[in-house]
């Protein structure tokens, strides 16, 4: 399409590369799928583990303070380091996740609804919809602390209060040894917990679960609860009702109970932990977390859309041995299709929006007519298959892609 009039952007959008073979495909789907019919205006930022080693993490920082600025981002995957990467690349230390780090700066909740095509049947046949799983992105265990108890020890929750004065809980005393835990939350991350999942409630007209164990948790989950409760009744029950969606509370084991039983299309809000387990259940009952978008929204409208697997290491060490590869790219590619989605609609550039969504349907026709990579080619019941590698997946979404502009 050498007559193609590539279609402008006003604004950037943040891009943050990633590492291992996402890193790959992320190069793979602007050579291919962006560039020849985008004028791609991005601020680029490399978040890959060795610059992220060389800039002592700052990288990471700047990243999301210049998401503040623009906007919309786009994000690879990346590496969260642990022992074993340290060793094998060389890192001056253990580097905390990029993924938390921009989630704390921008104040986000993240959202993770799968994609359906026809031909990968859920593991629950039920679920005809998606469910988005909107996970709370502070506190919890992933700001715990924690230690060991000796045998003969006893264990307090202390608080001193700005006047100086103590509040003590006996946590448990030890006659032997054992562990600790120490959690948190503040009322402010949970408020904006809430009222990100009731803006994305509204934004795409459907109903949305909470769910915590209030009944056990009488303080911790209760607080949870009530907060969501209070800004809901304040701030959007009438614009709820007026869109005829709806707001429900019940307790998480009721709601793992509800969920199994549904057909899907709300969005289910969980506290950090259960959030981080629930998606990962819900992602493989849809068939494979390579089918599952990703956004982080921040109450105040800032939007990080990435991909919601991590980096597939295997296959890149599969493709530095120079064998081929065939790598699953559509949580990426729908990372790109949903951030210039965003920025279109928030610059008022149609043709971007437009874009976007033709992309989505040519890469969603691409695996419905048969032409996929090894995971669905796995699980698919299609009945004609053609398995392609990485590259070749991409190139026949392009020829669909010229179809549609």
């Amino acid at each position: 399409m050498t007559d193609f009039k590539k279609i402008p952007m006003t604004t950037p959008l943040v891009e943050m590369d990633g590492d291992e073979m996402t890193r790959i495909i992320w190069k793979m789907i602007k050579d291919i799928l962006l560039l020849p019919y985008i004028d791609l205006k991005t601020e680029y930022y490399d978040l890959g583990l060795e610059h992220r080693d060389a800039t002592n993490d700052q990288v990471t920082i700047d990243s999301a303070e210049a998401t503040k600025k623009y906007g919309v981002a786009v994000k690879c995957a990346t590496i969260t380091p642990n022992a074993a990467r340290v060793e094998e690349y060389h890192l001056k230390e253990m580097w905390k996740s990029p993924n938390g780090t921009i989630r704390a700066i921008l104040d986000g909740t993240v959202f993770r609804a799968p994609i359906l095509v026809k031909g990968i049947t859920p593991f629950i046949p039920s679920w005809t919809k998606p469910i988005t799983i909107a996970r709370h992105a502070y506190g919890d265990v992933y700001k715990n602390v924690e230690m060991q108890v000796p045998a003969n020890a006893k264990a307090e929750l202390v608080v001193t209060k700005e006047d100086g004065t103590e509040e003590r809980r006996v946590i448990h005393e030890f006659a032997t040894p054992g562990v600790i835990q120490g959690l948190h939350n503040i009322d402010k991350s949970i408020a904006s917990f809430a009222r990100a999942c009731f803006n994305y409630a509204l934004s795409t007209k459907q109903d949305i679960w909470f769910a915590t164990k209030d009944t056990i948790s009488k303080t911790y989950d209760h607080r949870f609860k009530d907060i969501f409760q209070e800004i809901y009744d304040a701030e959007y029950k009438e614009r709820f009702e007026s869109l005829g969606i709806e707001y429900f509370y019940t307790l998480i084991d009721d709601a793992v109970a509800r969920v199994v039983r549904s057909e899907g299309g709300y969005i289910w809000a969980c506290k950090n932990y259960d959030g981080d387990v629930m998606s990962d259940m819900v992602a493989t009952a849809y068939g494979s977390l390579a089918m599952m978008t990703s956004v982080l929204v921040s109450p105040d409208g800032i939007y990080e859309y990435e991909a919601a697997h991590g980096t597939v290491q295997r296959h890149y060490y599969k493709h530095l041995k120079g064998e081929k590869t065939s790598t699953n790219s559509m949580a990426t590619l729908f990372a790109w299709t949903g951030a210039l989605r965003k920025r279109g609609e928030l610059d008022g550039i149609d043709a971007l929006v437009d874009f976007a969504d033709k992309l989505e349907k040519a890469s969603i026709q691409t695996i419905e007519e048969g032409v996929m990579t090894g995971d669905l080619a796995a699980m698919s019941t299609l009945d004609h298959i053609t398995k392609v590698g990485t590259e070749e997946f991409l190139l026949a979404i392009r020829d669909r892609l010229e179809a549609l502009l």
